[in-house]
């Protein structure tokens, strides 16, 4: 239920609604998420491995809001986007990729890599690239595949979550 209050007050905020579904804004932010993979590689290429990191995730995030204006919904919190995977879609794969990815952007981007960790880093860099390549191959699937009723059915999901009361 705790989940479910922080969507409510999210949308008490206006950070989280509904607006019209939009294929143009779903493409511009696949078309982005796209660019932040190639930025990852790039960075990795480069032994760039926190930025690497970064660029991994947001290529998942960027999908997942690429997904979420897909059905006309709009969320200004990654944490809330990233719940909705889980509340509206029912896909915990998905969440947990992504929210693994977050942490370790956090990880790595606020905090000092030693000189010991290096290897270790650059594992989890291009584990990360992996990580984001299937994450925006399985949200693809998804976009390419919800239909009109699917798009209906979850937009009324949405609706009923925001209606309720915060326990």
């Amino acid at each position: 239920m705790r989940e479910s209050n922080f969507l409510i007050k999210l949308g008490a905020k206006r950070e989280l609604r509904l607006v019209e579904p939009s294929d143009e804004i779903c493409r511009s932010y696949l078309e982005k998420s796209e660019n932040c993979l190639k930025a990852a590689k790039l960075l990795l290429r480069h032994d760039l491995h926190e930025n690497s990191i970064a660029m991994s995730y947001y290529a998942m995030y960027d999908s997942l809001t690429a997904l979420l204006f897909k059905i006309g919904v709009k969320c200004e919190n990654h944490s809330g986007s990233i719940l909705l995977l889980e509340k509206l879609f029912e896909r915990k794969d998905l969440f947990d990729a992504i929210s693994f990815a977050k942490k370790q952007r956090i990880d790595k981007q606020y905090y000092i890599i030693t000189q010991n960790e290096f290897g270790t880093i650059k594992d989890d860099t291009e584990t990360m690239i992996k990580k984001a390549e299937e994450f925006r191959i399985q949200i693809r699937i998804i976009v390419e595949k919800v239909s009109l009723n699917e798009i209906a059915m979850l937009r009324e999901k949405l609706k009923k979550i925001l209606r309720q009361r915060i326990s």
